[in-house]
Formats: C-alpha cells, sequence, structure tokens
C-alpha cells in the first residue's frame, strides 16, 4: 500500500509515520486546521473526564522569542553550553513550519490514578499526529532536553503539568521511507491459561 493512500481509516492508520522536522517545510497548517488538529487530539481516552492535558500552539510570529527564551534557559542550566549548543536549541524551535507544545496536567490526589491521566496525554499527542496526518500533513513527536527542564515547562504552564511532547507539523519536504517495524511474532502474544503469553 502506498504511503500517501489515506482513502480509507485503515490505510490512514496504517501510513501514518514520523517525519524529522528539519526536513518539513511550508506550506504548515493554518490557525484553523491546527485548531482542528487540537479538537481531534482532545477526543482522546480520558478515564473520569478530567482533561489532562493542554495545547499550547507557539504562533510563527512568536518562534524566535521562543527560541531566545529557550537559549537562555539553556545556557542557565548548563553553563559549559557551547556556541554550538544553543545554534542546535535555536534550530530545534525554529524548524519545521507549525509547533504545538503539549503538556501533561494531571490532577493530583484523584481517584482517577495519575499514570492513567499520564496515558492519557500522550495519546493526545497520538491522536494529533493522526489529526496531521489526516490532512495530509506530516509531523513527529519530540522530547529531548526541553521537555524535562521546569524552567521550559513553566514557559508554557506550571507544576504539576510537564511536556509531554514538541509537537512539530508541516509538509514532507522529501519522500517519506517507511521504518523498520517490530514483528508480531516478537511483539504480540496470546494469553494461555496454562502457560500464560504464548506465540
Amino acid at each position: 500500500m502506498a504511503f500517501n493512500d489515506r482513502s480509507t481509516p485503515l490505510s490512514l492508520l496504517q501510513t501514518r509515520r514520523s517525519g524529522k522536522p528539519r526536513d518539513m517545510i511550508a506550506p504548515g497548517p493554518s490557525p484553523e486546521q491546527l485548531r482542528a488538529m487540537v479538537a481531534i487530539a482532545a477526543r482522546t481516552p480520558d478515564h473520569g473526564k478530567l482533561a489532562p492535558w493542554r495545547f499550547v500552539t507557539v504562533p510563527e510570529a512568536a518562534r524566535v522569542a521562543l527560541s531566545e527564551r529557550m537559549q537562555q534557559i539553556f545556557a542557565e542550566e548548563r553553563p559549559d553550553a557551547t556556541s554550538r549548543d544553543l545554534e542546535s536549541v535555536e534550530q530545534f524551535v525554529l524548524q519545521a513550519p507549525a509547533l504545538v507544545v503539549v503538556l501533561s496536567a494531571p490532577i493530583v490526589g484523584h481517584k482517577i490514578p495519575l499514570w492513567e491521566q499520564e496515558l492519557s496525554a500522550g495519546a493526545a499527542c497520538m491522536n494529533l499526529l493522526h489529526a496531521a496526518h489526516a490532512m495530509r500533513f506530516v509531523g513527529s513527536w519530540l522530547t529531548g532536553w526541553a521537555a524535562y527542564s521546569d524552567k521550559v515547562r513553566d514557559l508554557f504552564g506550571a507544576a504539576p503539568q510537564r511536556i509531554a511532547g514538541f509537537v512539530f507539523i508541516g509538509t514532507p519536504g522529501r519522500d517519506l521511507e517507511e521504518r523498520p517495524r517490530g514483528q508480531l511474532s516478537e511483539i504480540a502474544r496470546i494469553w494461555d491459561p496454562a502457560t500464560g503469553p504464548r506465540a
């Protein structure tokens, strides 16, 4: 099946894959398309109806300012940072036409376990990628240093929120190649009451 065959729901799911943000080019999604993607992402499984996630879209006009803030934070957290390190932070923020920061926003102490709320935030990231693919864009869900920095998190939210990922979205600048996937014989099992999971 061709990668770009999105004619049915199953082919859509079977063909989604991530692209490298540095290879993404314009056009990116419009503000209206981004809002539609976020609305789809919010239709994720959510035990307790808590909406334990937040989406922060970084407009194109604000990307340079975000890059400068993140470079400043990187230098504060890593005093031995080189100019090349700071350039990498700049490139990270400015790559791809669109950026949505997804936050895990759990309600601590709620009867719904924290782990379930965090899993829901991950599912929201995945739904955002599916929405991008359905609209004929390519997406990429990245973490890295910035996702684990409290100071970077504070640019978008506040504790106990955490950054679940930086989701970059754009048009593929090159053909996407299918990556190796786990063989079902290795990753899928059938539970047997006598032996437990078996191939």
